[in-house]
């Protein structure tokens, strides 16, 4: 098991490395990666040394992609959640611009950590859907709640690779339970999976050997992909839809 993981988090950094394009425009790098925005399109930053340091930034994408498909982020509970995101990662909001600061020796983490970024932020067009009328990461939350389920929210892991992942929730171990990593899937597609089991495969290795991991799947208006589901399950990810989440109870609560 540890040789194969080992191969696949290979694997994912040679991917990376080789599906990630440099181009010069003017005084500024594009970057194209190969993470795909909800469009299916590369997602793009843009790099500028400056007093032997590195700005990056999306160059406004992001929130003006959001703001093109009727996403207003204009409420305080909108912004709280869009401030919490970036916080997680170590980027900042500057107008419409995501950005961050990277040194030479922590360039990798910050670009990656940006695009971590770009992706959560990605993920809040489901808050422009006028049939949803709460966050999914609160139903979660406040079901948790119900049960009394200790959990810490929020939390940024580091992987095997070193870089940096955040997770939902992380229920610290019991007597009965390891510790479980918890994960919120609003949007069931390929995209919201490939990230979810990249972010495990490079944190178990960093985590205690006996750690779980757990996704919630929204299927509260469309029912879950069952590819998506099989993906998920196929790296020993406890895979959850929403609508029968009081099975997984005793596994949380215990």
């Amino acid at each position: 098991m540890s040789t194969e993981l080992n191969n696949l988090v290979g694997d994912y950094l040679g991917w990376l490395k080789d599906r990630t394009l440099l181009r010069q425009v003017d005084d500024w790098f594009e970057i194209t990666t190969p993470f795909l925005d909800r469009h299916n399109d590369y997602l793009q930053i843009y790099a500028k040394k400056q007093d032997g340091y590195y700005i990056l930034t999306d160059d406004g994408y992001t929130m003006q992609d959001l703001r093109m498909a009727g996403c207003e982020l204009d409420t305080d509970k909108r912004l709280a959640l869009l401030h919490q995101t970036l916080n997680g990662f170590n980027v900042r909001r500057d107008g419409d611009e995501l950005i961050t600061e990277a040194s030479p020796e922590n360039f990798a983490v910050r670009k990656h950590n940006l695009l971590q970024a770009m992706l959560a932020v990605d993920d809040l067009f489901y808050l422009a859907q006028p049939s949803i009328s709460s966050i999914f990461f609160e139903d979660v939350s406040n079901w948790l709640d119900v049960y009394d389920i200790r959990y810490t929210s929020n939390v940024k892991l580091t992987g095997k690779s070193g870089f940096d992942y955040r997770f939902d929730f992380v229920i610290p171990k019991s007597k009965k339970h390891p510790e479980r990593i918890v994960s919120t899937i609003n949007n069931p597609d390929k995209k919201a999976a490939q990230q979810i089991f990249t972010a495990w495969v490079d944190t178990k290795e960093a985590r205690p050997q006996d750690s779980e991991a757990f996704v919630f799947v929204n299927d509260t208006y469309k029912p879950a992909p069952p590819n998506v589901m099989q993906a998920l399950r196929k790296y020993e990810i406890h895979t959850i839809p929403w609508s029968k989440r009081e099975d997984a109870i005793l596994a949380l609560a215990e």
